[in-house]
């Protein structure tokens, strides 16, 4: 199998069911942005950092392939006229959710309290988990949009907005074990 097919040279895509629709579409944008914080998150867990948090990151980072094929799939095309999946394509569950709520009740349980906003930086490594816990608020911001205009499982905008949550305590996490300075957001005064 050859990594080009030319089948894109035109400016069109194929979604999981054959559809073919333009490489600006929306659902293009939501899954090519999970794909995208994918690779920030692949470049935060190539950092020096516990075996743990590492563990939880490739985890992570199984879940949004599962995202990015539920956000790849036309609707339209998954689910057969007798309501069966025509797909074999995998889920969000509760469970996901709940892996990543654990995981921030762990790490927030080792950190002090947060009084203020925090200025993202600090270290190289807390940097990149604040980029990525923006590119996944730019993700769910898209699939929100898609999901306006063509329904999309409800799991995957509870799982990016929950993972958005952890990459933000991850990066908390990271400043005390790194021994990085937190700033506190205290806004100036004119």
């Amino acid at each position: 199998m050859k990594v080009y097919t030319k089948t894109g040279d035109k400016g069109t895509t194929a979604l999981f069911g054959g559809t073919r629709v333009p490489k600006y579409h929306l659902r293009i944008e939501s899954y090519g942005t999970v794909d995208e914080l994918n690779s920030h998150i692949g470049l935060i867990r190539d950092q020096n950092m516990h075996q743990k948090h590492k563990e939880q990151l490739v985890h992570i980072q199984d879940r949004l392939f599962t995202v990015g094929a539920i956000l790849a799939t036309d609707p339209e095309k998954a689910i057969l006229k007798n309501g069966k999946e025509r797909l074999n394509i995998p889920k969000i569950s509760e469970e996901n959710v709940h892996f990543l709520e654990n995981a921030i009740d762990e790490m927030e349980s080792k950190l002090p309290q947060m009084t203020h906003f925090v200025l993202p930086g600090g270290h190289t490594t807390v940097s990149y988990c604040h980029i990525a816990r923006c590119v996944c608020r730019r993700a769910e911001r898209l699939a929100t949009h898609l999901n306006d205009i063509e329904p999309t499982d409800e799991m995957v905008l509870k799982y990016l907005n929950r993972l958005s949550d952890y990459l933000f305590v991850l990066a908390r996490k990271l400043t005390f074990d790194l021994q990085a300075e937190e700033i506190k957001w205290i806004p100036e005064k004119n």
